[in-house]
């Protein structure tokens, strides 16, 4: 635990000696942030709803319990797309209430 508390000092030391100021740095951050919510999300909800499709068709070749199985890895697979398009369609307006001086839109690029 003590190697663990020594590690994260020095990266913060790093981090506060190397950057320009601390302002900046958080704005970087959620822009990266806000970037990657717009750019991975829809493109993991399209792969967790094919994802879901093929479960579920597997699902109906094999045995009951295994069925039963798949209808509920496959019910979660759509679950988490759902989820992942919300928090690409919300994202930006959330990071802009909570960091209001940035330049996030929710219609355009952050």
């Amino acid at each position: 635990m003590n190697k663990i508390g020594v590690l994260i000092s020095v990266v913060i030391l790093i981090s506060a000696v190397t950057a320009d100021s601390p302002l900046q740095s958080v704005e970087d951050a959620v822009q990266a942030l806000c970037d990657g919510l717009k750019q991975m999300l829809p493109i993991a909800a399209m792969l967790a709803i094919v994802l879901a499709g093929v479960i579920y068709a597997a699902g109906q070749m094999m045995g009951a319990e295994t069925r039963a199985r798949a209808n509920v890895w496959a019910t979660a697979a759509l679950t988490g797309a759902l989820i992942a398009v919300m928090m690409a369609v919300v994202g930006p307006a959330v990071l802009n209430i909570i960091y209001p001086s940035s330049t996030f839109s929710t219609t355009g690029s952050c």
